[in-house]
């Protein structure tokens, strides 16, 4: 029997002094004197448990903030985009000068069905994980693949910066080369400026170590003075950064309307990188954007000293009738523009890593250029 139900009856049927009942069973007088009244108003069913919730509770949100916090959710759930509380305060906070904490948010969402509760996972404090002091210090590049809306396959080149998480590239090829890889890099430290060092996983496209050579992505980091990290075989937490930017990406790629080709692919990277880069906050960083946390403190740049990997060698030649040569730089084939006028002359080329002396048979030099490595065709001067 409930307790209050028992000493209300205990008055009643014996008629003690509600003084001697509350003294004798440790409650209060005033508490007594409350039930016996709900007694009398409403019979038993007045003595049923009642909620102690207040009747206004002045700091509790609106409803008008639960709405935009459910409207948040769909909205940013169905672009791809993450959709949790921190992410919902930080477009919250930008709207209003008072925005619901990230804890009430939560609540919110857990309590319209929006967030299902997970079992404990392994604590973040037994994770060891390391972070760039500067931006431009590492970059972290890895390949993902992609099926597109008639099944096939292609793959995704993406680098990261590792301070900042700043989406430094992502392109969609048909399938990635490694003079394709080396293409991009440069294309991606033309914007962003080159890297102090590069951290990679041990695929094929990004060294040529377990064939015992050297691939065309290390020779032109040797070349610029960059350092060239390899993560431990089957060990892609090391990239985990690149690893986590392929989830975000694939998620975001979910919900986006199919595509049959790489170009409507590299559109919807293109949109992403731009969102990821300069909307979307990232917790790691303190709920900054990636640009945010990129600009905010000073670049790192190579600092080893450049080493030619190619060497010296000599090269005999004849010049094609289209006034063109060949010569075969990191693994990939470039074509030099000498003009029709030296059709079919024989010429004798000295190559010292991207600089290329050509002479014809007496001695005398017809050009000198340093290789572009980004461009298939260098052209005449």
């Amino acid at each position: 029997m409930d307790r209050g139900r028992f000493l209300v009856e205990a008055h009643l049927r014996e008629g003690r002094p509600v003084a001697a009942i509350a003294a004798d069973h440790g409650v209060s007088r005033s508490w007594l004197y409350k039930l016996i009244a709900r007694y009398r108003s409403e019979g038993w069913a007045g003595l049923e448990a009642r909620s102690r919730r207040p009747l206004n509770s002045p700091t509790r949100i609106t409803d008008r903030f639960e709405d935009e916090i459910v409207a948040l959710r769909k909205q940013l759930a169905e672009q791809g985009f993450d959709a949790g509380a921190v992410t919902i305060h930080y477009h919250l906070a930008q709207r209003h000068r008072r925005a619901p904490s990230i804890s009430t948010i939560w609540r919110v969402l857990r309590a319209r069905g929006f967030v299902v509760p997970q079992p404990h996972k392994r604590p973040r404090s037994s994770f060891i994980r390391f972070e760039a002091e500067l931006p431009n210090e590492c970059w972290q590049m890895d390949l993902t693949h992609v099926e597109l809306a008639d099944r096939t396959v292609v793959e995704v080149l993406n680098a990261v910066d590792d301070h900042s998480r700043l989406c430094i590239a992502s392109q969609a090829r048909a399938v990635f080369r490694a003079p394709e890889v080396v293409r991009v890099f440069h294309q991606a430290a033309a914007q962003w400026g080159y890297p102090a060092s590069v951290l990679t996983d041990n695929g094929a496209i990004f060294t040529a170590t377990y064939r015992h050579g050297i691939g065309a992505l290390e020779s032109e980091l040797c070349a610029l003075g960059i350092g060239f990290k390899h993560s431990r075989p089957y060990h892609p937490q090391t990239c985990g950064k690149v690893e986590r930017f392929h989830q975000t990406l694939k998620r975001f790629l979910a919900k986006q309307r199919p595509v049959r080709s790489t170009r409507g692919l590299q559109h919807h990277l293109d949109r992403f990188a731009d969102t990821y880069n300069t909307t979307r906050p990232h917790r790691a960083i303190g709920r900054r954007t990636p640009l945010e946390a990129f600009t905010a403190r000073t670049k790192a740049h190579p600092q080893l000293p450049a080493i030619t990997v190619d060497g010296y060698r000599v090269r005999r030649d004849t010049i094609d009738r289209d006034g063109k040569l060949t010569v075969r730089y990191a693994g990939h084939l470039h074509h030099i523009g000498m003009g029709r006028r030296y059709a079919g002359q024989p010429i004798a080329m000295l190559i010292a890593g991207r600089d290329i002396r050509i002479l014809d048979h007496t001695g005398q030099l017809l050009r000198r250029l340093t290789l572009d490595p980004t461009r298939d065709y260098q052209p005449q001067q």
